[in-house]
């Protein structure tokens, strides 16, 4: 009998510890999903984010209103210019 119930306390831990860990990596991706928008990743961008917002140029976001702020995080041609020069390049 002290057999079962350890058994039975070693799979509950168990099952509860890979239900705890898959949960966490699934909001995770959502997270990251959800940040693929142009109201993310536009060069102006709502303090809000509000969903169909952001711009090429300055101006306020079509659903609140509010001014558009510069995206420090923003990659106009889709790469990282980080850790190599573009001399000779056109950018």
């Amino acid at each position: 009998m002290k057999f079962f119930k350890t058994f039975l306390l070693i799979a509950i831990f168990f099952t509860a510890t890979v239900a705890i860990t898959s949960c966490g990596n699934k909001g995770k991706a959502k997270t990251e999903q959800a940040k693929q928008g142009k109201e993310y990743t536009s060069a102006y961008i709502c303090p809000m984010h509000c969903e169909g917002s952001g711009s090429d140029k300055m101006g306020n976001c079509p659903v609140c209103g509010m001014d558009y702020k510069k995206n420090d995080d923003h990659k106009s041609d889709n790469h990282d210019h980080d850790g190599h020069n573009h001399e000779g390049h056109n950018h």
